[in-house]
């Protein structure tokens, strides 16, 4: 709803929504934050990490590093390569990231069939929180199809 141009692109080419998906999940990640403990020391982009010393990850900061990602302050659905880290990675990576991705694409696959022209209807309220990235109420309006 906040890109038309793009979602409009995703219903003119409906085998972009694979890549549309990756680029959702990069640009809303679910979580926001992971803290470890570094095991041993280390030295990161040139700041000294200590044995025992708490690191952040920021996931929103990460999925929009520019020396990963082209113009990583647009969204783009048929972004490719889109290696973001929404799911985290190694050990950490989310076991429910396959029922996640194939959900997103479901939801858009019926929603865009059926709905194309959704719009917002008001204020977003989102959750109050520094650890998931989530919505309490989206109020939409359903409009009738132009096409």
């Amino acid at each position: 709803m906040e890109n038309p141009g793009q979602r409009d692109r995703l219903i003119a080419d409906p085998s972009l929504l694979p890549s549309a998906v990756e680029e959702m999940l990069r640009w809303v990640a679910p979580v926001i934050h992971f803290r470890r403990t570094a095991t041993r020391d280390l030295e990161l982009r040139g700041q000294k990490i200590r044995e025992g010393d708490k690191v952040v990850m920021f996931y929103p900061s990460a999925n929009h590093d520019e020396e990963v990602f082209p113009n990583p302050d647009v969204f783009d659905v048929g972004r490719t390569p889109n290696d973001h880290l929404s799911f985290g990675v190694g050990q950490h990576f989310c076991l429910g990231s396959s029922l996640a991705r194939l959900e997103l694409k479901i939801l858009f696959e019926e929603l865009l069939a059926r709905l194309p022209n959704v719009t917002l209807a008001g204020n977003v309220r989102r959750l109050r929180s520094n650890f998931i990235n989530g919505y309490k109420e989206i109020p939409v309006r359903l409009n009738s199809p132009t096409r």
